[in-house]
Parts: C-alpha cells; sequence; structure tokens
C-alpha cells in the first residue's frame, strides 16, 4: 500500500513537472504563430503598397499620353484650317499669275498707243479692258506692288541693272519694267526694276570729300 502511495505521488510530481513546460511549448508556439501573421501581413502591405505606386505611375503616364494626344489632335485641327484657309486664299494662285501675261501686254498697248496719238479709239479700248482687268485682280485680292520711287526691296523687287541718276538717291527704284503683284499680302510675282546709283563723277567727288574730312579729323586730333 505503502508503495503503491509513493508511485501516485511521484506520477503527480512527473505530471506536474511536465505541465509547466508544456504550457510554455504552447505559449512559445502560439507567439510563433503570430509572428508569421505578422510577417504576411506586413509582406501583404508593402505588396499593396508597391501595387498602388505602380497603379499611380501607370495613370500619370496614362495622363501624360492623354494630354500629348490632346495636344497633337489640337495642333492637327489649326494645321488643318490653316491649309483650308490658305487653299481659299491661293487656291487660284496659277490662274492669276498667268493672267498677268495680258495685263503686261495691255499695258504696253496703251503706252505705244499714247506715244502714236493716233489711234484714240484703240487706246480707249484698251483702257477699259485693262480698267476691267485691274478689277477683277482686286477682286480676287492681288494687288500691284508699288516700285517706283521706292527704295529696292529685294523681298519685293528683282533688280534688272543699274542706271546712273542724279534724280534718285543710291539704291531707289528709277524704273519699272515689269509690275510685280501682291495675292492677299503673299508674292505672286515681284517687280522687274532698274536702281539708281550715283554717277561716277558725283562718286568720286563723295569719295574725295569722304577722304578730305578724314584728314581733317586726324589733323584736328
Amino acid at each position: 500500500m505503502a508503495k503503491k502511495q509513493q508511485g501516485h505521488k511521484k506520477k503527480s510530481a512527473e505530471t506536474a513537472a511536465t505541465e509547466p513546460q508544456t504550457d510554455r511549448a504552447a505559449v512559445a508556439g502560439e507567439q510563433e504563430v503570430d509572428g508569421s501573421a505578422a510577417a504576411v501581413e506586413a509582406t501583404s502591405e508593402q505588396q499593396l503598397q508597391l501595387e498602388l505606386e505602380a497603379s499611380r505611375e501607370e495613370a500619370r503616364n496614362n495622363h501624360e499620353r492623354y494630354l500629348r494626344a490632346m495636344a497633337d489632335m489640337d495642333n492637327l485641327r489649326k494645321r488643318s484650317q490653316r491649309e483650308k484657309e490658305d487653299l481659299a486664299k491661293f487656291g487660284n494662285e496659277t490662274l492669276l499669275r498667268e493672267m498677268l501675261p495680258v495685263i503686261d501686254n495691255l499695258e504696253r498697248a496703251v503706252a505705244h498707243a499714247v506715244e502714236d496719238k493716233t489711234t484714240d479709239g484703240l487706246l480707249e479700248g484698251v483702257r477699259l479692258t485693262l480698267d476691267q482687268f485691274s478689277k477683277v485682280l482686286e477682286k480676287f485680292q492681288v494687288v500691284p506692288i508699288e516700285a517706283l520711287g521706292q527704295v529696292f526691296d529685294p523681298a519685293h523687287h528683282q533688280a534688272m541693272g543699274q542706271l546712273e541718276t542724279e534724280d534718285y538717291p543710291a539704291n531707289t527704284v528709277v524704273q519699272e519694267l515689269q509690275k510685280g503683284y501682291l495675292l492677299n499680302e503673299r508674292l505672286l510675282r515681284p517687280a522687274m526694276v532698274m536702281i539708281a546709283k550715283a554717277p561716277v563723277a558725283r562718286a568720286e567727288a563723295a569719295d574725295t570729300q569722304d577722304a578730305e574730312d578724314t584728314e581733317d579729323t586726324e589733323d584736328t586730333e
């Protein structure tokens, strides 16, 4: 009987010693599970954050592409509008350019008739025709270039030569060989002109005077 009681006490002591170890193991297991869950949660949060940043970057890129596309469309619309306006303004350019020689010939006929002074009827008819042609050109926004007496402008004038004269300053248009024209303020044909230059004697005198003035200035210094 005593042996049974001793055995029972021994077994109870062993059981009591084992229980704390089991509890500690259980707690450690729970802590490990909690740590793993926290790590998984942290990893998921990081993944979500990365996906959010990627989505934001994609949204920014899409917005930039949208803005570029809208800008391209606006530029295309403006270019198409300009081309449409140019077509309306300059669609008859070739036809009008071909009509200009007719005007030239009529003007020459008038000039010859004025010099001849014996063909008044013909002169009047040509003048009427020329006036009618000029009105047609004006209707299509074709206007002659003012050249005679103007300072030479290479954008509107085509120099055919030079004439010595004292009546005009140098580099001034003194003779118009053929009229130039503008179409809607754009050059349709340049005016063929002769340019004034100082006579040789006057030019030499001017050079001499400049040299004397230079010498006087140097002597004064």
